[in-house]
């Protein structure tokens, strides 16, 4: 078995390096991945970005958004979170069998103490609560196998990276399902290990079980998983633009009245928009509509397109911020 470990804790390079893994060094022998990533939150493959995350608050945090090549749903990471990967050929016609996968790391748990066990579609818990939810990936008989363990996961954070905003979005995406979870360094015995401790633990484990071999990559490597990089999460598209189509009902009462926004999104880009109220305005606020259709669903770029605008002239008492607000965080 080739064993990876990426030294980054960039998550964008990270996943890259995993998917660079599955068509490549697979083709050599089963391959055993560990990482951890920086702040972050990982979408499933079938989700719709905006509807899983607090988008202001990641942005206000330096919290990453990135989408993986597997399905399954939102989680966040930190540098106290461990990513491990399995990668196995040779199982082409196999229904996805999360709990033979996970195995390992619930024996590896055992062996530090800890009581675990696989539970539901693809869970692993402590005591009834969560602390790793798994997903796969499968192309021509190649399995990717993957999960976060959540050692010690300042789960405040996580709670409020992933907190839906109350606005009424109707997708066609695959919805997290939120579950109560737990942090592994509480149940250890050990309670001064830390998470680059466990890591090592868990390497040894595989190691023993496994007889693995490090892999370091050449250059030839690395200019192919920076060319996945490129493709997949530094692209906007990748991460938002893989959007299902949604609709989305925000609104907002401010002193000058009430304004609400009802928005179509296509492919992460905004097809339709319609702005109704109790709002005052000496034009017709269906100038601004019409100069957001074809317009990418994020701050920035509506920020773009806004701020030449008279907003004043729209909507009587509000600023370019408070507008922006309005359709999107």
């Amino acid at each position: 078995m080739i064993y990876i470990e990426t030294n980054s804790n960039d998550p964008k390079f990270n996943t890259a390096v995993e998917f660079y893994a599955f068509n490549e060094l697979a083709k050599q022998d089963d391959v055993f991945i560990l990482w951890i990533n920086k702040p972050c939150i990982v979408v499933g493959k079938n989700q719709n970005t905006t509807e899983e995350i607090n988008q202001k608050y990641c942005d206000d945090n330096g919290i990453e958004i990135i989408r993986r090549v597997s399905g399954g749903g939102a989680v966040y990471h930190d540098l106290n979170n461990l990513n491990y990967t399995i990668i196995s050929n040779g199982r082409s016609g196999e229904a996805f069998d999360f709990k033979s996968f996970s195995q390992p790391v619930l024996d590896a748990l055992d062996s530090l103490g800890v009581s675990a066990s696989f539970t539901g579609r693809n869970d692993l818990e402590i005591d009834g609560k969560k602390f790793c939810g798994n997903a796969q990936y499968v192309r021509s008989g190649r399995i990717m196998h993957h999960g976060c363990l959540m050692f010690d996961v300042d789960t405040s954070v996580l709670s409020e990276a992933l907190k839906v905003s109350k606005d009424k979005i109707e997708s066609k995406g695959i919805k997290s399902v939120r579950s109560r979870v737990t942090n592994i360094k509480k149940h250890l015995p050990n309670k001064d290990m830390t998470v680059i401790d466990f890591k090592t633990a868990l390497k040894k484990y595989m190691n023993d079980k496994y007889d693995m071999e490090d892999y370091t990559f050449n250059e030839e490597d690395l200019i192919s998983i920076k060319k996945i990089q490129s493709e997949k999460n530094d692209s906007w598209d990748w991460v938002y633009g893989k959007n299902p189509e949604f609709n989305i009902k925000r609104n907002r009462r401010l002193p000058t009245g009430k304004i609400e926004a009802n928005i179509q999104v296509d492919n992460g880009i905004i097809s339709n928009v319609k702005f109704f109220g109790d709002f005052f305005g000496v034009m017709d606020v269906e100038d601004i509509a019409q100069k957001l259709i074809g317009v990418k669903y994020s701050k920035l770029d509506v920020t773009k397109v806004l701020e030449n605008v008279d907003i004043n002239s729209y909507f009587l008492g509000a600023s370019l911020d408070e507008v922006v607000g309005i359709i999107v965080d």
